[in-house]
């Protein structure tokens, strides 16, 4: 079920940064500003991990992570990281696949519910909701469409080279905003990049 991004490994950031710029890198640091000191934060896709030395940055001590990533290659750059003083269990599944306990302070999903059918996404959000605890943040970067001709072309285009690469099962963007709503989450706080097709999402559980 999970998007695999073991093929990507090795030339996925450089490639979002000619694509998108530093768009990508804005939308999950801006997300980062919003985790509290000494939560339990829960990361879900994580890709090469250059996230947790943006968060090393934020919280050089404090935290208790847990960082969920399915592609062997994606872990293997994110272990050799920077964690500072924060404790990181490095967990290489499919979250569906794996059993946690139910307290996490805040879940980080940067660009993973993104990746999958309607279907998939209801399954991987309802396994991730179960982990967070009553009033816990949810902090999600995605892909969105705002109505622009060329995000519909530029998202296409997305689809097709990560569906031959890397296998991913999504052809068009699921409902991720209405996911939340119907799981009655609040929409605390949200800015936009890239001309409004990248968002950052602070849900409040």
């Amino acid at each position: 079920m999970a998007a695999n991004y073991n093929n990507s490994a090795w030339f996925y950031d450089g490639l979002a940064r000619i694509v998108y710029g530093k768009a990508l890198v804005n939308a999950q640091v801006y997300l980062l500003n919003h985790i509290p000191d000494n939560s339990k934060l829960l990361i879900v896709g994580g890709g090469t991990g250059w996230i947790l030395e943006e968060l090393t940055r934020i919280h050089p001590s404090g935290l208790a992570i847990t960082y969920v990533e399915i592609a062997p290659n994606m872990m293997a750059f994110s272990k050799k990281r920077n964690t500072g003083n924060n404790q990181v269990i490095f967990i290489n599944e499919a979250i569906e696949n794996i059993e946690l306990p139910v307290d996490f302070d805040v879940v980080l999903t940067p660009f993973l519910l993104d990746n999958f059918t309607q279907q998939n996404l209801e399954i991987i959000f309802n396994s991730i909701n179960t982990l967070l605890k009553p009033n816990g943040s949810w902090l999600n970067a995605s892909f969105q469409l705002t109505g622009k001709w060329w995000q519909q072309l530029m998202l296409k285009t997305m689809f097709i080279f990560f569906k031959v690469t890397c296998g991913i099962e999504a052809s068009q963007l699921p409902g991720i905003d209405e996911v939340f709503e119907t799981n009655g989450y609040k929409l605390i706080e949200q800015e936009n990049f890239f001309c409004d097709f990248i968002g950052g999402r602070v849900h409040k559980k």
